[in-house]
């Protein structure tokens, strides 16, 4: 065995072992590409469900929105219709408050009235008593 039968031999021996684990190399690249795959098809299945059941709780979500327009229209037609009733109630409550402050002025000039009627009545009666005092005095001088 000459020497360069052993260089061919290690020559051989080498890409024998580099082709050994180039082998063993591909075989994990391609359970790595295998997982990957598998990662991708169930991925790709999760995102179409997903998709589905998005489309699902658009159109329902677009169903919502339209019921709740509605609503909120109807509601704001009824609150422009009960618009002018809050509009009275405010009137009504500005004359209450009107009414009650000349009740109050009525009220203050009854009582000043009463007073004044009432003075005149006892004056009317103190004059009365007077007037007989001095007609009884009269008929006493007279008889």
């Amino acid at each position: 065995m000459t020497g360069g039968y052993i260089a061919l031999i290690i020559i051989a021996l080498a890409f024998v072992s580099v082709t050994f684990f180039l082998i063993i190399l591909f075989k994990k690249v391609m359970k790595l590409i295998d997982s990957i795959n598998k990662i991708i098809e169930t991925t790709d299945h999760t995102i179409s469900v997903i998709t589905k059941e998005v489309d699902v709780l658009t159109h329902q979500v677009d169903i919502l929105l339209t019921k709740t327009n509605a609503l909120v229209e109807d509601v704001s037609e009824k609150v422009a219709t009960i618009d002018p009733f809050f509009t009275a109630v405010a009137d009504l409550s500005v004359s209450v408050s009107d009414l009650n402050t000349q009740s109050r002025k009525l009220l203050t000039h009854v009582s000043a009235c009463t007073k004044t009627a009432s003075k005149f009545a006892s004056m009317t009666i103190v004059g009365k008593h007077a007037f007989k005092l001095l007609k009884n005095r009269k008929k006493k001088k007279g008889s």
